[in-house]
């Protein structure tokens, strides 16, 4: 098992503290944002790790060489990070994986999460946090099975099981499915700038089944503003009280 963690984007929500500084850089109670993801993948076993650079590249290759000599890195870099989005950054990965877990850069979440969903034995499945949604966040809404038989901004929130909070995990034959709809839609259809749930949504769309679990008894949140970071600080605190 692999990660797979996308870190190309500039965050420019974040500025002025995104200038000169990659946002899985930022700091929360003294460490990098990708310092609490890679010990949280440390502690679930997993060792092997692509991250997609883009945007100030250099500064998070020196980091996690400097910091982690006990994981095996392999870089893969989106040169065209101002311009795609997401998915665009994980067609990149193409080559690298076989089964993976998936994550984006800018989550401070609990090592538990990442246990619970290699726990489960369907694949692809996602971590939800089950909360009142708001019609930006990428909403989910599943069957009595764990089926997601949506995910999107346009989910009503009246319906939706939850949010996506970033973490999803992929066997072989999933991610064969979801690397060929990733190549339709970017390279095909030209659609460079779209989020990779996207792609999930056609995949389930043309019938792949796709599962989500409920993860919100473990905290999780996506650094998305300054606002975040405090609630970040919080967390962290929570987490590794003991």
């Amino acid at each position: 098992m692999k990660a797979v963690i996308l870190a190309a984007g500039m965050a420019t929500r974040l500025k002025p503290l995104t200038d000169e500084t990659p946002k899985t850089l930022l700091e929360i109670n003294g460490k990098p944002i990708l310092y609490y993801m890679l010990n949280n993948l440390k502690m679930n076993g997993i060792y092997d790790i692509v991250i997609v650079t883009g945007f100030m590249r250099e500064k998070i290759e020196d980091y996690v060489k400097n910091n982690f000599n006990d994981l095996k890195f392999e870089f893969v870099y989106n040169k065209d990070y101002n311009s795609t989005n997401n998915a665009y950054s994980l067609l990149l990965t193409e080559d690298y994986v076989k089964e993976f877990i998936l994550l984006d850069s800018d989550i401070v979440f609990h090592p538990e999460i990442i246990k619970k969903l290699l726990n489960f034995s369907k694949r692809p499945v996602l971590a939800i946090e089950k909360h009142e949604c708001l019609d930006e966040e990428i909403k989910v809404l599943l069957d009595k099975q764990n089926r997601v038989l949506d995910i999107s901004k346009t989910v009503d929130p009246k319906i939706a099981f939850g949010e996506s909070i970033g973490i999803e995990v992929f066997d072989e034959r999933a991610k064969s499915v979801l690397f060929d709809t990733l190549e339709k839609r970017i390279i095909k259809e030209g659609r460079v700038n779209e989020f990779y749930e996207a792609s999930f949504k056609e995949m389930i769309d043309n019938g792949f089944n796709f599962y989500g679990i409920d993860t919100s008894e473990y905290p999780a949140i996506e650094i998305d503003f300054v606002e975040d970071l405090n609630e970040a600080s919080k967390l962290i605190k929570e987490i590794y009280k003991n």
